[in-house]
């Protein structure tokens, strides 16, 4: 006589096993990593409005 736990549990984990497999199905075509996309390169402004509050913070030139 079989235990009804053990039944169970193996029906358990065939049917975890079986739609694990069926959720796979979904995914098309090959798999691969994304390629990073690329940083802008921007160039950066020289001028510098009158009036804006840049021009109160600026550090003096160290060099």
């Amino acid at each position: 006589m079989h235990c009804w736990a053990r039944s169970l549990f193996i029906i358990v984990v065939v049917a975890l096993g079986i739609l694990s497999m069926l959720g796979a199905c979904g995914q098309k075509g090959p798999l691969y990593l994304p390629e990073k996309p690329t940083p802008k390169t921007t160039v950066p402004s020289t001028s510098v409005p009158v009036g804006s509050p840049a021009t109160a913070t600026t550090r003096p030139n160290l060099h």
